[in-house]
């Protein structure tokens, strides 16, 4: 993982890369970052920053023999852990080092991937997933040893919030006199869980949320879509990228015209077409449900703002200010858009809590039908 890879934030990028140039590398960072920003990337490509062989001023060389074993996570000096539960595979004494070609696998492909997804991935039945007491001794143990060919040996904590107390403390001495060239990063969405003596002991990098135009200009250049399709996505997404990857797959499969099926059927009582949806609808991954949702939550703005000042303060393009945006504007007005992004907004809860979809999908469109037919 490079800089380069990661779009914007040149403020944080700057402030890493200075650090290492001006030898002022803090042996205990914390980076902090909201589900679907680059929390995760950043620290990772800072890792391989410190450890580049032929580092530049602005990035690491990316094919040295540290940046081509960081590339695939497979660097002997780098330790990862992160929350996991036993599962059917593996079913006693769960650890990272037994679920890491798993987790590997998924940061390759999507570096923006949430605990959601990960917990989907590693289906664990609803069990808790945490990070025990015994993965935060071993890595204290295996930072004691020496450096394999790095110059610094690296522990990458990802959702440091999944810790125990004991957990936690076990790592409290080390984070505040770790062995000589050794460098903690974790990575945190929920910085609001973490202990405070885990705080104390950490440097914060806050990590924002990407703008408008570095989302347009990843999925542009890294995805391939047209600037109309990156525009609509990115206005969705929220300055989330892990929203915005996830809206672009739901637009690929052509689940944007089935959500506006679905509210059609809401909003003309045909009953049929709401169950037959909302089966579709509970049937699919629960991170694309949610995305789903979400698109819905999109349209209804959107009708309430063309309703309110029309087309041109609209921050989608004139494209996506389609037919089905301009009917909903002329037959609701602010009372029902709370009300309808109320029910879209409980539903997304009800997903997160693992209620059965289905059943949400099908309460949620008589609630919709219910709202539409009010006068």
């Amino acid at each position: 993982m490079q800089f380069s890879e990661i779009p914007g934030l040149h403020e944080v990028k700057n402030t890493l890369i200075n650090s290492v140039k001006n030898n002022h590398v803090a042996h205990a960072q914390l980076f902090a970052g909201v589900e679907g920003s680059a929390a995760l990337p950043l620290a990772l490509a800072y890792a391989s920053y410190v450890n580049c062989l032929e580092k530049s001023d602005t990035d690491s060389c990316g094919q040295c023999s540290s940046c081509s074993k960081y590339n695939k996570l497979i660097h002997p000096d780098l330790h990862i852990l992160f929350p996991v539960a036993t599962n059917k595979k593996i079913t006693k004494d769960p650890t990272s080092d037994l679920f890491f070609p798993d987790w590997r696998e998924a940061f390759l492909a999507n570096p923006f991937f949430t605990f959601n997804d990960w917990m989907e991935l590693l289906d664990a039945e609803n069990k808790q997933l945490i990070i025990n007491v015994e993965e935060s001794r071993t890595v204290v143990k295996k930072i004691s040893m020496k450096a394999f060919e790095a110059e610094y040996k690296v522990v990458i904590i990802w959702l440091p919030e999944t810790m125990r107390t004991e957990g936690a403390n076990a790592l409290l001495k080390s984070l505040e006199e770790p062995p000589a060239k050794t460098l903690f990063l974790l990575v945190t969405a929920k910085q609001e869980r973490l202990l405070t003596t885990i705080i104390s002991r950490t440097q914060r990098v806050q990590v924002r949320l990407f703008k408008d135009a570095e989302i347009k200009e990843y999925l542009v250049q890294k995805k391939g879509i047209g600037e109309a399709q990156a525009k609509r996505v990115t206005y969705l997404a929220d300055g989330n990228m892990r929203e915005a990857i996830q809206l672009l797959s739901a637009e690929d499969q052509n689940y944007e015209s089935k959500i506006r099926d679905w509210f059609r059927a809401c909003f003309g009582s045909k009953l049929q077409d709401m169950m037959r949806l909302s089966e579709e609808f509970g049937s699919l991954p629960r991170e694309l449900q949610k995305s789903l949702l979400q698109y819905g939550l999109g349209i209804f703005r959107d009708s309430l703002m063309y309703k309110e000042v029309g087309k041109d303060l609209l921050r989608v393009d004139e494209e996506s200010t389609d037919d089905m945006v301009q009917k909903f504007s002329q037959v609701i007005d602010f009372t029902k858009v709370l009300s309808l992004s109320q029910v879209l907004n409980e539903a997304h809860a009800e997903i997160e809590r693992n209620i059965n979809s289905k059943m949400v999908f099908m309460d949620t469109s008589f609630q919709m039908n219910k709202i539409f037919k009010q006068k």
